[in-house]
């Protein structure tokens, strides 16, 4: 099963990727946990140049890195894994995509969905959790953990960035409720984290 966690920045994904992947190896689960971008050698170079490069980086440049970070990812991390029997969990995949350069930066849509679906070779999750929460939770969660000077070049966009993210996110979940499930995560993190879990316990039991 391939699973992905996404939300806007502050809502909490990093932890319960980790609280998730922990919780299905404790039952016997084989998990491979990785994150776009940087899930590959490539990808943590991608990654190291969109985050905190003071290189300037335009709207498409910028689509077409993530997008060749995706492509490596999905080939030799991926694919492989699932292929193997395990349980893929990604922080961030195609819904941040969409949200993100879509949604946030305005690109076309239809053109942003077509370029991205190439870069994932076809390949979609199986389940797909988006973490919820108001934007201005989520950066001050941000805030709180990285201190204003080390917040990265997409976590210091202004508020309204992050609200059309937001609304990007909620308007894909509504597009495919069948995978995607909106979680609230203005609640702390356990009550969170045991939603996730029964719900994936749920579809994974639907497997069998």
């Amino acid at each position: 099963m391939f699973i992905t966690i996404e939300g806007i920045e502050g809502s909490g994904k990093t932890t319960q990727v980790r609280l998730l992947a922990a919780a299905l190896e404790k039952n016997g689960r084989r998990v491979r946990l990785t994150r776009e971008p940087g899930g590959t050698k490539l990808g943590a170079d991608i990654r190291e140049l969109l985050l905190h490069s003071s290189t300037s980086v335009g709207r498409l440049a910028e689509l077409y890195l993530i997008l060749a970070d995706r492509a490596e990812h999905v080939e030799t991390v991926i694919v492989p894994a699932l292929g193997a029997g395990e349980i893929v969990l990604c922080d961030r995949f195609s819904d941040s995509t969409l949200a993100y350069q879509a949604y946030g930066r305005e690109l076309p849509l239809d053109a942003v969905r077509a370029a991205e679906a190439a870069a994932r070779q076809g390949l979609l999750p199986d389940l797909t959790f988006v973490l919820d929460c108001p934007v201005e939770i989520g950066l001050a969660r941000t805030l709180r953990r990285r201190g204003e000077a080390a917040v990265d070049r997409f976590e210091g966009e202004p508020a309204a960035f992050h609200e059309k993210i937001r609304q990007g996110f909620l308007t894909l979940a509504r597009e495919s409720p069948q995978r995607i499930r909106v979680i609230d995560s203005t609640r702390p993190a356990e009550p969170v984290h045991g939603e996730i879990l029964t719900e994936t316990r749920r579809r994974l039991g639907a497997e069998r």
